[in-house]
């Protein structure tokens, strides 16, 4: 494979990585937790936590988890928003040789039922807020144990007691529930510290983390990430970096902004385990949708990186309370989860001085497989390119390779790439190539230099008299007219054309009509591609992560009526 891209590499940049650097994740914690032991690992509600800390609390977890009787290769569920106990439970269970479960706390009762028991998770560490959803599926779950945490537990006296009255009695956001048998997660690191944790030989080759699919085409999978997948994608990012990163004053500490839910592999990666390989420290956010908190909290601090999706960067940009931040700092803002919007791009480069790099990835891959340079400051509306050690081309659906200039599926070789979804090998075969490719299900192209562009998802295309219509294409022209604040396309089915285009708009201008977007629509888009369906809303159903639910979305359309809108060309 001509990897043409390696000639378009920052400087510095190299074209592999020495993936045996650390043998597991745990020999790149201990590393951190020894190098980095007074340093900030986490600021969460105003207080912040040592390496140190982390340290020894996750092996007090670690302890804890073996003291149950659980053997290595046991699965663990972690089902937590951004609050300390996360990272804290994650390295004890990597320590303890024991698998992570990520688990959406959003999930309703029926997808908890699904992930635990595909998972055979034997442990769920879980936050009380949510113990209503386990409640209510707990006698058909294979868990044997269940820990409860609160958002305040771990921020000592009086604050602890402060943020969870508030949470419970003022806020009413812990529905009542009854779970029997239950332990705090206090307790359970109280007994973890009598006891000592046994070493556990922990290798590349195994298995580090379940990472369920997002579920936004289907039933949510889990994929295997081995040790070696997941180091092999922080360096991988932390090359990438670099040339970004070299503008940092010297002897300053980097200081992330977790945003992005830490359960998601792209806050897992990007925020919890780069971050400790640099010595970062990540600022905690725990609910990114609400704005004004979020505002609130970056308006005291100096940080540097900011890990985002398209919706939030949008959100976060157009708030009356945005210039009450200090964006001066800040060297990398990094998107993901779903396509950067043009206008979007324009306006955060427009209000904080730094560019929106857009990168690619799944969490089938780690996730990170492609980024534009972090030290560029132009919008390319490509995914950048691959990263190093990492292959990338574009496939048929018979698997050969496209013409070039030709549109074909995204498909990747490389070290981040899973070892399969977990019990599903049928599932499996079905997106790697006997050459141990991983088929995306993206369409994408690519340009003579490497940089590859997104077209749409597969099963998102949309289909008209026979002409493929890409929804991101529709979505960047109309976020680009004034008066769309945000806005959806998915396909409808069609009696004569077979499908059509709906569109759903949230207004930024309230006195924006259907006339006025398909005037608009007329005049950037060829016939085929206006939408048949003009629909406005309030917001758009999302995912934790702020990637759109267009299966929603479709799935909630109805058939076109041929009397609706204008005549498709």
């Amino acid at each position: 494979m001509d990897k043409v891209w390696l000639r378009h590499y920052p400087e510095g940049v190299p074209a592999e990585i020495e993936v045996s650097r650390y043998a597991s994740l745990v020999a790149l914690l201990d590393e951190s937790f020894a190098s980095f032991r007074d340093r900030d690992a986490y600021r969460y509600m105003g207080q912040t936590f040592s390496y140190a800390r982390i340290d020894e609390m996750s092996l007090a977890f670690a302890a804890w988890l073996q003291a149950q009787g659980l053997k290595k290769g046991d699965r663990v569920a972690v089902m937590l928003p951004n609050v300390p106990q996360y990272p804290i439970a994650v390295a004890g269970i990597l320590r303890a040789g024991m698998v992570v479960v990520n688990v959406n706390p959003l999930y309703t009762p029926r997808e908890l039922e699904h992930q635990l028991r595909d998972a055979g998770a034997k442990v769920l560490l879980i936050l009380e807020n949510f113990a209503h959803t386990l409640q209510q599926v707990r006698a058909s779950v294979p868990v044997e144990k269940v820990i409860l945490t609160s958002l305040g537990e771990l921020l000592g006296f009086p604050k602890a007691a402060i943020v969870d009255f508030v949470v419970r009695r003022v806020k009413k956001l812990v529905p009542a529930f009854e779970l029997k048998g239950t332990l705090r997660f206090r307790d359970a690191l109280a007994q973890g510290r009598s006891r000592s944790l046994q070493p556990v030989a922990v290798g590349p080759e195994d298995l580090a983390v379940l990472q369920y699919t997002g579920g936004t085409t289907g039933v949510a999978k889990g994929a295997m990430l081995l040790h070696r997948n997941l180091v092999a994608n922080v360096l991988q990012c932390d090359a990438w970096y670099r040339p970004a990163l070299k503008r940092l004053p010297p002897g300053e500490q980097l200081v992330q902004i977790c945003a992005l839910p830490l359960y998601h592999i792209f806050g897992f990666n990007t925020n919890m385990m780069l971050g400790s390989r640099v010595g970062a420290c990540n600022v905690l956010i725990p609910n990114p949708r609400d704005l004004p908190a979020l505002l609130k909290e970056l308006s005291g601090i100096r940080f540097h990186t900011f890990p985002a999706v398209n919706t939030l960067f949008n959100a976060l940009a157009n708030h009356p309370a945005f210039g009450s931040v200090d964006w001066s700092h800040l060297l990398i803002s990094v998107g993901g989860g779903m396509a950067v919007q043009q206008a979007t791009a324009k306006l955060w480069l427009q209000k904080t001085g730094c560019s929106i790099c857009e990168g690619y990835g799944l969490s089938e891959t780690s996730p990170t497989v492609s980024c534009n340079p972090t030290d560029s400051h132009a919008f390319t509306g490509t995914i950048g390119l691959p990263l190093p050690g990492t292959e990338m081309c574009l496939l048929d659906d018979d698997g050969r390779e496209v013409p070039p200039g030709t549109a074909g599926e995204i498909a990747i070789r490389g070290p981040q790439v899973m070892a399969g979804y977990w019990q599903r090998p049928d599932e499996t075969a079905k997106v790697m190539t006997a050459d141990g490719f991983f088929r995306t299900g993206d369409i994408g192209m690519v340009d003579e230099r490497g940089y590859f562009r997104i077209v749409d998802r597969k099963k998102d295309m949309i289909l008209v008299s026979g002409f493929n219509v890409y929804p991101n294409e529709i979505e960047d022209v109309l976020t680009q007219m004034p008066g769309v604040a945000e806005c959806a396309a998915v396909g409808v089915a069609d009696s004569r054309t077979g499908e059509a285009v709906k569109v759903v708009i949230v207004r930024r201008d309230p006195a924006l009509t259907e006339a006025d977007v398909r005037a608009y629509c007329e005049q950037n888009m060829t016939g085929y591609k206006r939408p048949r369906v003009v629909e406005f809303r309030d917001e758009l159903p999302k995912t934790p992560v702020g990637k759109v639910l267009r299966r929603e979305l479709r799935d909630a359309a109805p058939a076109v009526a041929r009397a609706v809108g204008a005549p498709v060309n």
